[in-house]
């Protein structure tokens, strides 16, 4: 998550206040995914609270009831590292199972830090298992899931070939240029197998700007999606002139393992990202992201058109 080109804890209040209906316009929240549920024919979106994961569901995406909580981290979830704060929730469906991707926050400094540069900390995704939608979620380790050396976030699932992979920011606090990678998952997502593989970097956008402080460049929130041709698309945010900006690379051969071309246009430059793509039950493919991108941050739901060579927006959804 990424506030004004810094990492930052949530923005929710540490109290989670009772459930209600409520009007999407009405919700301040950053970071959220929408899971359709073609069971219950129920949207749920799940988003960050302090040190946990809060959800609201709806029937019609403008009227939601919420928010609940179903995840809070334990004092000792990553051992004697105290969390500090939860970021970007996801939540997936995975071989009759439920799967939190998630990344946690702390302030344990690691032993290689820059001067003059921000502290490297642990930071890393993990991902919790469950048999509900509402939880209970459990950890697998007590480590994050992704390389414990890296500073990662954002992490998303992907099922390539009956393949699952985990695909996530490696956070530019601790490589200046921040990158997208893959790491293989084990078929219960319980860790990883093998290496990391490095997709791309920030700077092979031609919108992604130099933040002019730190000279660095961000990478944050990616997503997949597959495309009524075939074409593998990759949104993801990062820092363009006019703000927050959502973009979109596409996998020339189609896979993931691209190669990654970045598209020029991006797909929202309004100071609003870390975007993911859903499809309604009537077959809509959907976007949701935050904007603007400060303490006001909402979620925001775009109609989206796939015209066989990109993604576009076609018009926000509203009352």
């Amino acid at each position: 998550m990424v506030l004004f080109g810094l990492s930052t804890q949530s923005v929710s209040i540490a109290q989670t206040p009772e459930p209600t209906n409520v009007k999407l316009a009405e919700i301040h929240w950053r970071d959220m995914c929408i899971y359709p549920d073609p069971v219950s024919k129920t949207y749920y979106m799940v988003g960050p609270g302090w040190r946990a994961v809060r959800l609201y569901t709806s029937k019609d995406l403008l009227n939601w009831y919420g928010p609940r909580q179903i995840y809070e981290a334990p004092k000792n979830v990553w051992g004697d590292i105290p969390i500090k704060s939860i970021w970007a929730p996801e939540l997936h469906s995975y071989k009759g199972k439920y799967y939190l991707f998630l990344t946690f926050d702390t302030e344990n400094k690691l032993q290689e830090q820059w001067r003059e540069w921000y502290p490297r900390v642990t930071r890393g995704s993990q991902i919790l298992v469950s048999d509900s939608i509402t939880g209970p979620y459990k950890t697998f380790q007590n480590h994050s899931t992704t390389p414990v050396d890296m500073m990662a976030l954002d992490a998303t699932l992907w099922v390539e070939d009956g393949i699952p992979y985990m695909v996530f920011c490696h956070e530019w606090v601790q490589i200046s240029n921040g990158a997208v990678c893959k790491v293989q998952l084990k078929q219960d997502l319980s860790e990883t197998v093998g290496e990391t593989v490095t997709l791309f970097h920030a700077t092979e956008a031609s919108w992604s700007k130099s933040n002019l402080k730190m000279g660095n460049n961000v990478t944050d929130g990616c997503f997949l999606y597959k495309g009524k041709t075939g074409k593998l698309y990759m949104l993801w945010a990062s820092f363009s002139e006019g703000g927050y900006t959502e973009g979109i690379a596409i996998s020339e051969s189609g896979k993931l393992d691209g190669p990654w071309s970045q598209q020029d246009e991006p797909l929202y430059k309004q100071d609003g990202g870390h975007g993911m793509i859903f499809t309604t039950f009537d077959g809509k493919p959907m976007m949701v992201l935050h904007s603007p991108n400060n303490k006001e941050s909402r979620p925001r739901i775009f109609e989206m058109e796939d015209n066989g060579n990109t993604l576009r927006v076609t018009k926000e959804l509203k009352e």
